[in-house]
């Protein structure tokens, strides 16, 4: 685990302040693939592909709690049909990739700004971080996309089951 704030007490009032605002949009899928032009190829079988966008004020507190909150999300079927087992009762693998467009801003004219999205300085370390959680969690490796590589990903979303999930409004 990691402490936010550990040798200053101003840092801790100004957290209660503190806006959270990384994404994940959760697709539930029967399979899935992501490769490059380079040659990168990896697939999962029956879980999750997390498309990740990483925002300029993005901590690790957001990270660790959109980690949990996606492994223990319900929305596998059980036995009768109902949306009542997490990724973890399934045994069910995960796919993560970064995808900077989820913080795209579209209010003004045709063309998209990503201003918000955070630099790779920034989100490459928070998106290592995220994996590692998310490993720790599940207790296996997930398969990943590059980071800011050209990717094709290919899925069969199963349900279909799509969610958007963000740290900020921590739903």
């Amino acid at each position: 685990m990691f402490d936010v704030c550990t040798h200053d007490t101003s840092c801790q009032l100004s957290i209660v302040n503190y806006q959270l605002f990384m994404r994940v949009l959760i697709q539930r899928v029967s399979r899935a693939r992501v490769t490059t032009p380079e040659g990168h190829n990896e697939q999962i079988g029956k879980g999750l592909v997390l498309l990740v966008g990483i925002e300029n004020s993005d901590t690790q507190e957001d990270a660790l709690w959109l980690a949990n909150k996606i492994v223990n999300l319900r929305i596998f079927n059980d036995a009768s049909g109902v949306m009542n087992l997490s990724l973890t009762d399934i045994d069910g693998e995960v796919m993560i990739v970064s995808q900077f467009t989820l913080h795209a801003r579209t209010k003004k004219g045709n063309r998209p700004s990503y201003i918000d999205a955070a630099p790779p300085e920034k989100s490459i370390p928070l998106y290592d971080f995220f994996i590692a959680q998310m490993e720790l969690l599940m207790g296996k490796k997930p398969a990943t996309g590059i980071f800011g590589a050209n990717m094709q990903v290919e899925l069969v979303n199963d349900g279909p089951v799509t969610i958007w999930i963000d740290s900020k409004q921590k739903q």
